[in-house]
């Protein structure tokens, strides 16, 4: 039968990501609207968001913080560009995301010594292949196929290349070992659910050692620009964004992290998205129909929950049949206003992805497992009829 109990807030989106519990446009009323970015007030306000953010993640005191153009993408991609080269690189990849630095290390770069570490959906590669006497590229957690890695104990201390890490979907909601990731970059939309547009770049000192010592020769643009004269550009680090800002967005970032301080910190934000997937994963252990795409317990994500569809019905069909049918059980459950946007990754292999950041709480999750029963066995009788 159709489930009597919905989800207050039916927003599982893998990004832009649900809003902090309570969040109403009020929270935007202090926003430097109207002044410059590079006012003192302006500057304040993005320096706040730089602060904020090392407090809650217990970043280093030693690793600079920025504030960057386009995203995740435009964080990621300033790195690539800006360090590579020096030495021959490792690229990880697993999901569509880290296929696309791949691509730009192997195919835009060009760099002559590169090696691809690739796995398939669901899976990590194998780890310890991976040579650091390179620079590595990996993301911490693979949004579009809900697999994580488990810890740094795979990263040696003594590394002699550096660790440059996309941890858009994993920072706020995992444990990172700072002092072992020379690089690391998220965006605002993803664990605490702001907004879209601005990344984070953060260098530790070895990366600015390299970036002052090493220079590719190779043209950049203007947004990628992290050294002038052969030093690094520290007014990036302090607030002095290299282009303007949407001070709108700057004010819902410092919402969200002065939301994550008051329930708690990076500990409560932690337990937040664990507890989501172990809803999910004791749901999972009742329900025939559906499984895990991460296999692997130790591997699977905590923020984006992929899940396949295991029933012979469904996945006796060919790829196709199976992705209608993965959309028609998204689409029906958007229909009843009880989860927006659980459709798996286009890339990915058919099926569903909920999120479980922290923004998102444990009883909607609950509310949303009936819901779930309820469309597969929908769209399977609909199968049957056809």
């Amino acid at each position: 039968m159709k489930p009597t109990t919905r989800p207050n807030n039916p927003n599982f989106s893998s990004g832009p990501c649900a809003k902090r519990p309570g969040w109403t446009l009020e929270a935007l009323s202090d926003a430097c609207l109207g002044r410059s970015h590079r006012s003192k007030l302006g500057k304040g306000k993005l320096q706040e968001v730089i602060d904020l953010s090392r407090e809650v993640l217990g970043i280093p005191a030693d690793h600079r913080i920025g504030i960057v153009p386009a995203s995740d993408t435009g964080a990621v991609e300033m790195a690539l560009w800006s360090l590579l080269g020096a030495r021959g690189v490792d690229v990880l990849v697993w999901e569509s995301f880290s296929k696309e630095w791949a691509t730009d290390v192997t195919k835009q770069l060009k760099l002559p010594d590169a090696r691809v570490l690739e796995a398939p959906y669901g899976a990590l590669p194998d780890l310890g292949t991976v040579d650091w006497s390179r620079d590595v590229v990996f993301t911490w957690n693979g949004t579009t196929s809900g697999v994580r890695i488990p810890n740094g104990d795979w990263i040696p201390a003594d590394r002699q290349g550096l660790a440059i890490c996309d941890a858009t979907s994993a920072v706020f909601a995992m444990d990172l070992p700072w002092d072992k990731l020379d690089v690391v970059t998220w965006s605002w939309q993803k664990v605490l659910g702001g907004e879209a547009a601005h990344g984070m770049l953060v260098l530790g000192p070895r990366a600015v050692e390299r970036l002052e010592s090493f220079d590719a020769g190779r043209p950049l643009p203007k947004i990628f620009r992290l050294t002038k004269g052969g030093k690094l550009i520290e007014g990036i680090f302090k607030g002095e964004t290299i282009n303007t800002p949407s001070m709108l967005c700057v004010e819902d970032q410092i919402d969200a992290l002065n939301w994550a301080k008051s329930v708690g910190g990076l500990p409560e934000l932690i337990r937040r998205s664990e507890a989501n997937l172990k809803r999910i994963a004791d749901w999972q252990q009742g329900a025939p129909w559906v499984g895990f795409l991460a296999e692997d317990p130790a591997v699977r994500s905590c923020t984006s929950i992929c899940l396949k569809i295991v029933d012979p019905a469904i996945a006796g069909l060919d790829a196709a049949g199976q992705a209608d049918a993965a959309k028609k059980l998204a689409g029906l459950l958007e229909k009843e206003g009880v989860a927006y946007d659980i459709a798996g990754y286009r890339d990915a292999p058919p099926g569903l992805r909920v999120w479980g950041g922290a923004t998102v709480e444990e009883a909607d999750v609950a509310a949303l497992l009936p819901w779930l029963d309820w469309a597969f066995a929908t769209v399977k009788a609909d199968l049957v009829k056809a």
